[in-house]
């Protein structure tokens, strides 16, 4: 009798045990990505795109994105970014929960029609790689705009002020610390970095746009935190610091 009860105990305690290590499992997602939060909350935006659509965080909701800043008349850093940034769209175009948002840093220049020309130059041109290993997409002559299909990369403009509040205090891929003297107008932001954000809208990685290594990194990290599940229910509990 004493026997049966020990076993009866044992068997108790064990589905205890067990519904208390499920419970864990089921609310830490162990297939998370190793990647620390840089920045938890980013401030919120509405941009205009390419094609005139407004861009907000709703259109980022529950998706990985990176983000970046160029201008279109640049000839500098912004060609060689952007090829390195047409080698991540290639790799993920497919994937719906993916996208990608390039900023304009003189919103005062770059108009929606320049925006999608520049679209069009970064899509439809063929991607080669130089001799040194680097990689530029050829301006074409004619291109096929009827072939170009783009679902997930937005060329935004807007407000200066919001486009570079956005870049410092949100994504922190400004280096520069501007002068609080100087007007707005005048300011100007030129970064080469990239900015990775997480479906909870929550940057986990900065990437140098012009360093192989760097591109290879961000390629490797961007389908872990495809893999991450959202939690509806934290957005109704506020922002945790801790992935996943």
């Amino acid at each position: 009798m004493k026997k049966n009860r020990l076993w009866i105990y044992l068997g108790f305690f064990a589905l205890l045990l067990g519904g208390f290590f499920l419970a864990i499992y089921k609310e830490h997602p162990f297939t998370d990505a190793p990647l620390a939060v840089i920045n938890p909350l980013i401030p919120e935006f509405k941009f205009t795109d390419q094609n005139g659509k407004s861009i907000t965080q709703k259109t980022t909701e529950d998706k990985v994105y990176v983000a970046e800043y160029f201008f279109t008349t640049c000839r500098g850093i912004c060609p060689k970014m952007n090829a390195n940034m047409r080698r991540v769209f290639d790799a993920f175009k497919t994937e719906k929960d993916f996208l990608i948002l390039s900023h304009t840093c003189m919103p005062e220049v770059d108009s929606i029609p320049l925006l999608k020309a520049y679209e069009q130059k970064m899509i439809g041109g063929t991607l080669l790689r130089n001799e040194d290993g680097s990689y530029k997409v050829s301006s074409q002559a004619t291109i096929d705009t009827a072939s170009i299909s783009n679902l997930n990369w937005h060329f935004l403009t807007g407000d200066k002020a919001e486009l570079y509040k956005l870049a410092r205090q949100g994504y922190q891929i400004d280096n520069g610390k501007p002068d609080s003297t100087q007007r707005m107008e005048d300011q100007f932001i030129h970064t080469q970095f990239f900015a990775l954000v997480d479906r909870y809208g929550r940057v986990r990685g900065i990437y140098d746009g012009l360093i192989e290594a760097d591109i290879q990194k961000l390629l490797k990290d961007i389908p872990s935190l495809l893999k991450e599940k959202v939690d509806h229910n934290r957005f109704m509990n506020g922002f945790s610091n801790n992935p996943g």
